[in-house]
């Protein structure tokens, strides 16, 4: 069994919504923790578990941020983190993953698939072993309890529903 562990000052956890339907916000979680166990060397039937501590969401919007951390999203105070435990982690072709996994938000617990884009291996000048992972999907915010939403003058959402998620991660092998 090989253990895996992020290397978070090169990953990146971001996501995109779409705001007055017309533009997309960009955010992304600052502290975040990410371990792989796999048995393969393709990584095929690797298990992934992810988690993000609410409370290092950025928008580069201070009072944005804090609306997303009230009980009108996210409920920092109460669930302060999000998970991600995989059930799978599938070899569709060459180097084309699917993750597919339980979500969990606020207590709210939802399956998901996300498309995984393998970069390979490498081995830094400390002799560490590096993997690379680019990870995207979509789910849907209000699945989560994450319903808060408003009307504007002309009758448009405010926020949208779906939540595009792009991660890059870059794994190092436990010695």
């Amino acid at each position: 069994m090989e253990n895996w562990f992020i290397d978070v000052a090169h990953s990146a956890i971001e996501f995109k919504v779409k705001y007055l339907v017309i533009s997309t916000v960009k955010g992304f979680f600052t502290k975040f923790d990410a371990r792989l166990e796999t048995e393969n060397e393709d990584f095929t039937d690797a298990r992934v578990h992810f988690s993000a501590q609410i409370d290092s969401i950025s928008t580069h919007n201070e009072e944005r941020d804090e609306h997303l951390k009230s009980e009108d999203f996210f409920s920092a105070a109460l669930f302060p983190h999000l998970f991600f435990r995989s059930t799978s982690f599938i070899k569709v072709s060459g180097s084309q993953y699917k993750l597919i996994g339980d979500m969990t938000i606020r207590n709210y617990v939802k399956t998901i698939e996300l498309d995984v884009d393998y970069g390979g291996k490498i081995t830094d000048a400390t002799g560490k072993t590096r993997a690379g992972f680019e990870v995207i999907g979509k789910i849907s915010r209000k699945e989560y309890g994450l319903l808060w939403d408003a009307v504007t003058e002309t009758g448009g959402i405010m926020v949208g529903d779906e939540i595009r998620l792009d991660l890059s991660l870059q794994m190092v092998k436990q010695s």
